[in-house]
């Protein structure tokens, strides 16, 4: 498998369900923060309210989930204190390290652990570097950076050569 391609390719975080985590094995999530749990950059809490109810019925069904955030220290702290679970900011990912570190404090083995963003670059090249799960879920906005318009170019590159096309 290429480090770049996903396991699972979805539109919203809210379609990975206890039983379609059930039917890959899977027991935790390692989740990004920016533009897969929330809008990039927002602190509006009433964006995200599907969000916890959809968090709060995984942790309910036995998933460990964990945020695992190349976000500032601060915008991570803010979100966890909300989602009532744990993880790290400025994560240093796509960087193996990091995906260990967050697998031990789930204490699951990588094969039973998603990883769940919205870039190929970060998300999925870490996870598989892994043995991870991946799961590329679709950005909820554009982000106006720079590099990040680059590398949205190029995952659409990538995702077009797996078969996908989202207008990103």
């Amino acid at each position: 498998m290429s480090l770049l391609r996903p396991h699972d390719v979805i539109d919203n975080i809210l379609d990975i369900t206890p039983e379609f985590l059930a039917r890959r094995g899977l027991r935790g999530l390692l989740l990004d923060l920016d533009n897969t749990l929330v809008p990039y950059g927002s602190y509006e809490e009433a964006a995200a309210a599907g969000m916890f109810h959809w968090a709060r019925e995984l942790r309910d069904s036995g998933i460990g989930l964990y945020l695992l955030s190349n976000a500032t220290g601060r915008r991570a702290a803010f979100w966890l204190e909300r989602l009532g679970f744990s993880g790290v900011g400025l994560a240093g990912k796509p960087h193996p390290r990091a995906y260990r570190r967050a697998l031990a404090e789930l204490g699951l083995p990588a094969h039973q652990v998603g990883m769940v963003g919205d870039q190929l670059f970060t998300d999925v090249l870490g996870g598989n570097l892994s043995g991870m799960h991946t799961i590329l879920v679709r950005p909820m906005v554009s982000n106006s950076l720079p590099h990040t318009r680059l590398a949205r170019q190029l995952e659409r590159a990538v995702l077009r050569r797996y078969g996908h096309d989202w207008k990103t």
